[in-house]
């Protein structure tokens, strides 16, 4: 096929041909024991992480030694507030961090990496992080779906000796999957990928390059054209930025993360040899999803980090701050504000260490876990900054370079709101990783019962399906019935000055009445029940939570062990139990009784105009322009704004 064949339009897609495609890309099979999974199905399988697993000695002592380095570093060359004050990232900062070996983290040592676990690459993500959010955001997007993780998991042997050395010392990488109108639904990605002889010529526009305007190499994600031997499909490629053809459109700017390199790249023409092809022909979205599954937990390790800084203003501004003759942290309605932001940052950190030791164990399967762990920390992080703000008062809105230039400490808590909000939406939003992991979590099911609610099937396939779910739901459902949980004396190892043993038997009660909960919504909506997602939202939020209370019960035991603060961690651990329980308890409520219902007319009514009436009264300030930016393939018109850095 020519190189100058015109690139296909945007394909068109069903929605039936985007979940086939999302479904191709996904893990077909559980080759390890996945304690999250467990946990859906209604088993509690405590013992899949306990004992809590630790890193061996050696990697904690070279992780230990570069976190004091990187201590260091970030306490004598890193302003936070001037990034933020920039929106930039010094470059000397950068070149400091490539001299330190910090976006080499996670790459092997014979590639020139330092080869820490991710447990403590995540302790270094949280520790520079703090320091500045936009530098843990550039090194993580560089190594945790950059270049150096795609190629460790699928890439040649060439390859990595190629590009990890790089990746290691000089080069910084971007992830580009993500285009002006595709997001979660990368079945209608239009970037074209189409064979040329040795070559493939790359057309089209990727937006939300985090990295993107200062990277020196590229994932991208590109569709290749189905043709005579070729296999076609979404695929990935490393491309070199530098490459003729290659244009950065646009540095993005946004409300928070002011000093990420994040833009719009063009790619016309762009020749890119097939021996940088990642992995075969179609495999992209499952190297991007299999990525993800461990890289998604550098964001909670931001999350952790928040929190503990969130702790450490709550403490020491309610202990300074007197209203009505004694400090703020002593009234009721400030302290319980304190008791959750403490209790959810033990489980942050709980939640994180344990997924990551997991991911460095690789006994189990963590694709459950580490999105949990993301959805779960951007959710409650984002809460516990919003408290800290409303601590704060008028201080907790006012910036800090507000506060230092009337005289006050500059606490930026209005900027670490800014910051985590997008925790929320990127590497996979709220909504979308509720429906993953409700995917992942009813797999059982559908793997036995599936062809009995496709529409699609024929009688003999349901049939079939019919007598396979008959003898799994024969054997499964009554073990839902009764279990240790049930038990006085079970998990009586977490039973000292403070009882866990009564929270880790909740954990297992609740896991059955989930998992009878789901059985029966799915008995009940049969093929409508991937419609309803605000019942798989709770089902996974509820999952979440017993993730949560296993984790810090866990954890809290671990500490204990160790002489470390045993007797405090088993204190947060019941606290965050307890207000984990209130929460479970209400969206079970929330499971049968919400308005659902009432909301899908409601918004049939908003769109079709019937309470446009209640629009009256304002004004727009929002600009003129298109919803979404045109995308059509072609060469740039705009100037280059690639920053490499050298």
């Amino acid at each position: 096929m020519s190189a100058s064949t015109t690139p296909s339009s945007r394909p068109a897609v069903t929605e039936r041909e985007a979940r086939e495609v999302a479904e191709a890309a996904r893990e077909q099979h559980w080759r390890k024991p996945s304690f999250a999974k467990e946990l859906f199905l209604g088993r509690f399988r405590l013992d899949l992480i306990h004992p809590h697993p630790l890193p061996a000695d050696e990697a904690a002592q070279r992780g230990e030694e570069f976190l004091a380095k990187l201590r260091d570093f970030v306490e004598t060359k890193v302003d936070g507030a001037r990034i933020e004050r920039e929106a930039r990232i010094p470059d000397e900062v950068v070149d400091g961090l490539k001299e330190l070996g910090a976006f080499g983290m996670k790459i092997d040592t014979k590639y020139g990496g330092l080869g820490l676990t991710q447990v403590y690459y995540n302790k270094a993500l949280s520790l520079v992080g703090s320091a500045s959010p936009a530098i843990g955001v550039l090194l993580s997007a560089h190594q945790s779906i950059g270049v150096p993780q795609p190629l460790k998991l699928f890439g040649t042997q060439e390859q990595k000796e190629r590009f990890l050395p790089r990746c290691a010392r000089t080069d910084i990488s971007a992830f580009l999957l993500t285009e002006p109108d595709v997001g979660s639904d990368p079945a209608r990605l239009a970037t074209t990928a189409v064979p040329d002889g040795e070559d493939y010529v790359l057309d089209g526009v990727k937006l939300w390059t985090t990295n993107g305007v200062v990277a020196d190499l590229l994932v991208v994600m590109a569709r290749v054209p189905k043709s005579e031997g070729h296999k076609g499909g979404i695929t990935a490629f490393v491309v070199e930025t530098n490459s003729p053809g290659v244009t950065v459109e646009n540095r993005n700017a946004f409300m928070g993360l002011r000093g990420i390199e994040n833009g719009v790249t063009r790619f016309h023409q762009v020749r890119v040899p097939a021996a940088d092809r990642v992995g075969e022909e179609g495999q992209g979205l499952k190297i991007a999803l299999t990525t993800l599954n461990t890289g998604r937990l550098s964001l909670p390790a931001s999350c952790v980090a928040a929190g503990k800084w969130c702790l450490k203003i709550a403490r020491e501004w309610s202990a300074a701050r007197e209203q009505w003759g004694k400090p703020v942290a002593h009234h009721e309605a400030v302290g319980s504000k304190i008791s959750f932001i403490a209790a959810t940052t033990f489980a942050l950190e709980a939640v994180t260490d344990l997924a990551s030791q997991m991911a460095d164990e690789d006994r189990n399967d963590i694709r459950i876990e580490g999105a949990l762990a993301k959805l779960y920390a951007s959710e409650m992080a984002w809460t516990m900054a919003d408290e800290l703000v409303q601590i704060r008062g008028g201080r907790g809105f006012e910036t800090a370079e507000s506060l230092r230039a009337r005289g006050e400490r500059g606490v930026p808590a209005e900027q670490l709101l800014r910051d985590l909000r997008i925790n929320r939406i990127f590497e996979g939003s709220t909504e979308i990783m509720h429906l993953l992991i409700a995917r992942e979590a009813v797999d059982a099911h559908l793997s036995v019962a599936g062809d009995l609610i496709d529409p699609e099937k024929s009688l003999g396939d349901k049939a079939r399906a019919g007598a396979n779910a008959g003898v799994f739901y024969a054997k499964w459902l009554p073990k839902l019935v009764v279990g240790p949980g049930r038990l006085p004396a079970t998990y009586g190892e977490f039973k000292h000055d403070v009882d866990l043993s009564g929270h880790l038997r909740y954990v297992e009660r609740t896991a059955r009445k989930l998992a009878r909960s789901t059985f029966y919504a799915m008995s009940r909506w049969q093929g409508r029940m991937e419609s309803k997602q605000g019942f798989l939202g709770r089902i996974v939020d509820i999952g979440a939570e017993l993730f949560a209370m296993s984790a810090v019960c866990v954890r809290a035991e671990l500490l204990r062990s160790q002489g470390d603060h045993g007797r405090e961690a088993y204190q947060l651990a019941d606290v965050f139990c307890r207000q984990s329980r209130i929460r479970i308890e209400e969206l079970f409520n929330r499971l049968w009784t919400n308005t659902d219902d009432l909301d899908r007319k409601v918004v049939k009514g908003v769109l079709t105009g019937t309470y446009e009436w209640l629009e009256h009264g304002i004004v727009d300030p929002s600009g003129e322009g298109p919803w979404i930016a045109d995308a059509t393939p072609g060469p740039s018109q705009k100037e280059n704004v690639h920053r490499p850095i050298r």
